[in-house]
């Protein structure tokens, strides 16, 4: 399977799972239950990061910088990993659910730009073996049997 289609997939998930903190979120009555919303995405998301740092992002690079973008794809990941984070020296509810729903914002923007710019220019400029193996570099990375 090639990593844009894993990639693809993952954010399948986090899309279904910011639908469902963004309903519950604004209904929330108390502060520990956002903090735990914000620690189950930072636990999905960290690894999703990594992997399309270390698999994704770096072999594309070159291309990034060309563009102009490599720091951005970089800072982004950091942006939305320091919010989650945050939303845990949140000392009101009001301030943890702010925080929270910005971090969702931010991933559903920088998503939204990976699906329309940076997987469809991997596919363009990565030969299909190479997303292939990419892939598999991901699904050994997933495998917590070895």
């Amino acid at each position: 399977m090639k990593i844009t289609d894993v990639l693809r997939a993952e954010h399948a998930v986090f899309h279904n799972l910011f639908d469902h903190i963004e309903t519950t979120v604004p209904r929330l009555t108390a502060l520990a239950e956002v903090k735990h919303l914000a620690v189950l995405v930072e636990k999905l998301h960290g690894p999703h990061s990594k992997t399309e740092d270390d698999l994704f992002i770096e072999p594309l690079e070159p291309y990034f910088d060309q563009m102009g973008q490599r720091e951005t794809f970089h800072a982004e990941h950091e942006h939305i990993e320091a919010a989650l984070t945050k939303v845990q020296g949140a000392r009101t509810l009001k301030e943890a659910k702010k925080i929270l729903l910005n971090a969702i914002a931010a991933s559903r923007k920088h998503f939204d730009k990976e699906e329309r710019i940076v997987f469809p220019m991997a596919e363009r400029i990565l030969k299909a073996k190479t997303l292939n193996e990419l892939g598999e570099q991901w699904l050994h990375r997933r495998d917590v049997s070895k």
